[in-house]
């Protein structure tokens, strides 16, 4: 059974049968059977090394198909304590479905004034990973930031990925950018390596979206700025799921332009939602659009309330639990989502009882 296969087949299982009562899943490679985490779980605050809060992942190895070279893949996510455990959960995800999990390169981008405890976290989970630090300097962008609907939209390390291009090494050339709250369930070499066409970006593009509701009415009503969409088809897309040419963000200033808008709202309010509207701004129409399977956004829920939402139809290499539920706490405070049975085989907390098991 394909990797989708297994992974549609267990998420209508868990959709039929519901989260809140024990479950049987159907047969992926042995039987499995789904339960409810313990309540006893203590929490992660509790523990001050995050090195001894994670158990070590499996060794992945190169399949045959893999270049001699490596054929290194660049991979940036941000690294934030209260986001460990999903990072560590992608990570486990992106190197369980590819064919070249040697070739997997992970630029981190943290924050914190000692990052030690975080990398250490990491690297005891996943001995053999080629893994880099990189410490994002909030004060950067603090006095940008304006207020959003949800305080941790407002975080600085949400905006890090606007400087990645600034941040990375010069020997990065691509990279693909995630949220800490993904998990792949196909070969991220798939994304990784689309056609970007002279672009600067590539993501999954949703056209039907209501776009003139991520902007405010001071927005729409002053022609100098809604202009800047003059002559292009904006549409929406996530960016906690992006593909980037890093020399020509470089070569074409980007930053700079993100920022510029970013000053803009400053002065007055044009838009919602933190970091999303700055880059729609600036790239929304002129982005690589790639298939909607790379990016099934939103099992979080909304911004304000978190509540739960089902899959969309179609296949699936990435599941994104973007919005305010984040499926680690809905699983430990015992009101999970269906969907949130996707990430817990993933899952490397030690101190959680597994919801997948072995019989």
């Amino acid at each position: 059974m394909s990797c989708n296969s297994a992974i549609i087949v267990l998420a209508i299982f868990v959709v039929i049968l519901g989260a809140c009562h024990a479950v049987t899943a159907a047969r992926v490679g042995s039987m499995m059977m789904i339960r409810q985490p313990s309540s006893s779980s203590p929490p992660v605050h509790m523990f001050r090394e995050p090195v001894h809060m994670f158990r070590e992942a499996p060794a992945f190895r190169n399949g045959a198909e893999c270049a001699a070279d490596g054929g290194r893949v660049d991979i940036a996510m941000t690294l934030d304590g209260n986001y460990l455990r999903g990072t560590m959960a992608a990570v486990l995800s992106i190197l369980q479905h590819t064919a070249c999990p040697e070739s997997m390169a992970f630029h981190f981008l943290t924050a914190e004034a000692d990052d030690t405890g975080l990398a250490a976290a990491l690297r005891a989970s996943f001995p053999s990973l080629d893994l880099r630090v990189y410490r994002f300097d909030p004060s950067r962008v603090r006095d940008r930031i304006s207020r959003s609907v949800r305080q941790e939209l407002d975080q600085p390390l949400n905006y890090a990925r606007v400087y990645l291009a600034d941040t990375l090494p010069p020997d990065v050339r691509r990279v693909t950018y995630l949220d800490s709250d993904v998990v792949v369930v196909d070969d991220i070499r798939a994304l990784a390596s689309v056609d970007l066409a002279g672009h600067v970006l590539a993501a999954p593009e949703y056209c039907h979206a209501n776009f003139s509701g991520y902007f405010t009415d001071a927005f729409w009503s002053h022609l100098a700025l809604n202009g800047t969409f003059a002559g292009r088809r904006p549409c929406y897309f996530n960016t906690g799921v992006m593909v980037m040419d890093v020399g020509k963000w470089r070569a074409g200033g980007y930053t700079r332009r993100v920022e510029e808008w970013m000053a803009v709202q400053k002065r007055r309010r044009i838009y919602h939602l933190g970091s999303l509207p700055p880059f729609l701004l600036v790239f929304a129409g002129h982005i690589r659009a790639v298939d909607h399977r790379w990016n099934q956004h939103g099992l979080g829920g909304d911004n304000v309330e978190g509540r739960c939402r089902g899959l969309h139809p179609g296949p699936i290499s990435l599941l994104h639990w973007s919005g305010k539920g984040k499926p680690w706490l809905r699983l430990d405070a015992r009101r999970p989502c269906s969907v949130d049975y996707l990430w817990a085989p993933y899952d490397l907390y030690r101190y959680s009882s597994p919801v997948i098991e072995e019989w």
